[in-house]
């Protein structure tokens, strides 16, 4: 049966309420347990805690949306403003377990001053934090985010505590290196599977248990089995057939007959002289046979494996208790990376929405500010750059007309004198 006009309409409008109740509930039914955008002006001040552990090394943040950014207001996070300095500084939220619950962790960070060296990381803390004295010693639960250094340390660290000891996953996780805003996701599930979202895009995933050193393997080779000993595992062999030349052994040094002793040379002082040695030209090195592929090759022999008796499953691995304090403890050797958009919730979707609506709406906005300010610099570099070598050849042509009328008097005043 078809609906009419004002039916067609009450349809759509009748979906829409469902659509926009799905969300609410959807959302309703996500555990947030902490959130920040730093959307009240000066309130974060309440919120957050300075560490006044060695005070003297630690930088201060302030609330800033950057040099460039997409929306004013919705870009303001804590700026580390020091360079070569240490920044402690936390939050505490009501305490909660993520036992039998996925954690969801996810933050923004923009090292707009494209940074060399320094971390972009955060931690996760238990209840039992002094917030006051926090410090690269504190015990910290887990440790999330991107870490630069150089050249060769651009890694996204992924570190969970477990019996009192840091774990670091094994996972080689490249981090972004531009200056622009990008999303931190991680994702822990009490299947004990995990997941690394780098802009809600899956950068990494496995299992906890694979992936991070917490227990003993589940086998090990058994130590009641040698390799056999015909097992030949030699992928090449020297050749038989090939034969050490005659004329391959020389001297590695021989003495330069074409030296001819001092004039002022006294053998009772320095000695009996003697030929010096000079490298020979022939010298050809150590001879080694050519290789060839090992007729009985036989791969590499496979050890057989038993179950490890010190391994014992454990599928709490994933689970914290009393998880409630987020912070940041870092060195920065050149400052100005901006963190925002903090969240803490039991809902992949939820983090994923949350995302897209904070990150999502002002990444481009703020890549077209910065294009924008880049082209503009450039052309206030080229029109300084073009006014200097004006003036310089203003300059220059100056000088040279001075320099005629110069030899101009002079000539004036010689014909003057003759």
């Amino acid at each position: 049966m078809a609906a009419g006009p004002g039916g067609g309409g009450a349809l759509r409008r009748g979906l829409g309420a469902l659509l926009l109740l799905g969300a609410l509930l959807g959302a309703a039914r996500a555990a947030v347990y902490f959130q920040e955008q730093f959307l009240d002006g000066a309130g974060w001040q309440k919120r957050w805690v300075h560490s006044e552990y060695k005070a003297e090394r630690l930088g201060t943040f302030k609330l800033t949306a950057g040099k460039f950014y997409g929306d004013p207001v919705r870009d303001k996070g804590l700026q580390t403003s020091e360079n070569s300095k240490f920044y402690a500084i936390s939050s505490r939220f009501k305490p909660f377990s993520n036992k039998g619950k996925t954690l969801v962790i996810q933050y923004t960070v923009k090292h707009e001053q494209k940074i060399d060296c320094g971390g972009g990381y955060i931690k996760i803390f238990s209840s039992d934090l002094d917030q006051k004295n926090l410090s690269g010693d504190s015990r910290y639960y887990i440790m999330f985010g991107p870490d630069i250094c150089g050249s060769e340390t651009k890694k996204v660290h992924v570190i969970l505590n477990y019996k009192n000891k840091p774990h670091p996953i094994k996972k080689p996780i490249r981090c972004k290196v531009d200056g622009y805003t990008h999303l931190y996701t991680l994702i822990i599930r009490p299947d004990q599977t995990y997941e690394v979202k780098i802009d809600n895009e899956v950068a990494a995933s496995g299992n906890l248990e694979d992936d991070l050193d917490f227990l003993p393997p589940r086998k090990i080779n058994d130590p009641a089995v040698k390799k056999p000993h015909d097992w030949d595992d030699r992928i090449q062999i020297d050749d038989p057939n090939d034969i050490k030349p005659e004329d391959w052994d020389e001297p590695e040094y021989i003495m330069d007959t074409s030296a001819e002793k001092p004039e002022d040379w006294n053998d009772s002082v320095n000695g009996k002289w003697s030929y010096p040695m000079i490298k020979n030209p022939l010298y050809r090195g150590e001879w080694q046979p050519r290789q060839i592929d090992n007729p009985n090759y036989r791969g590499v022999w496979p050890h057989p494996k038993i179950d490890n008796p010190n391994y014992s499953p454990d599928y709490n691995i994933y689970s914290f208790e009393n998880i409630s304090i987020i912070g940041l403890d870092i060195w920065q050797v050149r400052a100005g990376t901006i963190f925002d958009n903090f969240l803490i919730t039991d809902d992949e979707d939820y983090a994923e929405d949350f995302g897209d609506e904070t990150w999502g709406e002002t990444k481009d906005p703020e890549k077209e500010m910065n294009i924008r300010q880049t082209e503009e610099e450039q052309e206030r570099e080229r029109v300084i750059e073009e006014k200097y070598f004006e003036e310089r050849f203003k300059k220059k042509i100056k000088e040279k007309r001075k320099s005629q009328r110069d030899r101009v008097m002079r000539s004036s005043i010689k014909k003057e004198e003759l």
